[in-house]
């Protein structure tokens, strides 16, 4: 034992998904997913995919996005491979579009925007039904505004 050096990658699946789940999923993904096969596929459980928050918070609990080289690896490669098992997404504005229009979304069942004054309900064309939040900074739930939710269906639907 005197040279002996325990590597991340001797370690047995459970451990590895024990410790990656201290990471932020999404920082967990962007890190993680390309790294060698075996990564990849403990990395794409749903435990790490079924809900994903692609923004950040400021020390002072303001919505922020995430940088664009993020989004970009996200929209280019991470969302087409785990596209299915998403149920869930976290979101604000600047990258909205981007993300929504990046891979369809079979399983997503509900999606929380956040820094638009805005809350309603919408239903998939499969029947299913999507949950639509939106909140301000302070993270509190604001009234229906049609315009926006017009603007924001476009985008969705396009």
């Amino acid at each position: 034992m005197k040279h002996s050096f325990l590597q991340l990658y001797d370690l047995p699946d459970e451990l590895l998904i024990i410790i990656f789940k201290k990471f932020d999923n999404v920082l967990a993904l962007y890190s993680l997913i390309g790294v060698n096969r075996r990564f990849d596929k403990t990395i794409k459980d749903p435990i790490f995919t079924n809900r994903l928050t692609l923004l950040r918070r400021s020390s002072n609990d303001l919505i922020q996005p995430l940088a664009n080289t993020i989004v970009d690896r996200f929209c280019s490669r991470i969302l087409p491979e785990i596209h299915h098992k998403i149920e869930w997404i976290n979101l604000e504005p600047s990258s909205a579009k981007r993300v929504l229009l990046a891979t369809k979304y079979p399983n997503l069942h509900r999606l929380d925007l956040y820094n638009i004054e805005e809350e309603t309900t919408i239903r998939l064309s499969k029947g299913k039904k999507l949950v639509f939040n939106c909140f301000n900074n302070e993270n509190r739930k604001m009234n229906t505004n049609d315009y926006i939710t017009f603007k924001f269906l476009q985008i969705l639907f396009m």
